[in-house]
């Protein structure tokens, strides 16, 4: 049965996307700290179990938003994200530093999306 809603499909992509990354993000990141003391195989076991959850979001993400959105803008939305999802956990999580790297990092990645979505976000009126 297909997933059918009211909402516009580049919406429901995005929430999805972000739910996603912040599985992805605690798979890729979070055994640094929280298994460090534990073998590489523990560490990876544990992020394969959470990984799951990551594709099991990220699959009907990117195939809802494939329906309304390009495989390239599908790709930019999702590094945006990332992007997004990880410098809280960096920071908040991990205890890393804010650093300005991060909002340069940002700008590229806003110039990115721009570049990628421009001509296709109709304009007002």
């Amino acid at each position: 049965m297909p997933f059918t809603t009211s909402l516009p499909p580049a919406l429901v992509a995005t929430a999805l996307l972000i739910l996603s990354n912040v599985f992805m993000t605690f798979a890729w990141y979070a055994h640094l700290r929280n298994l460090s003391g534990r073998t590489w195989i523990v560490a990876a076991l544990a992020s394969w179990g959470i990984a799951l959850f990551e594709y099991l979001l990220q699959v009907p993400a990117n195939r809802i938003g494939y329906t309304t959105l390009t495989l390239p803008q599908l790709k930019i939305m999702q590094e945006v994200i990332t992007l997004a999802v990880f410098v809280p956990f960096a920071m908040f999580f991990m205890h890393t530093p804010l650093k300005l790297d991060y909002l340069w990092a940002s700008l590229c990645m806003v110039a990115a999306a721009w570049f990628m979505f421009r001509g296709t976000v109709a304009s007002p009126g």
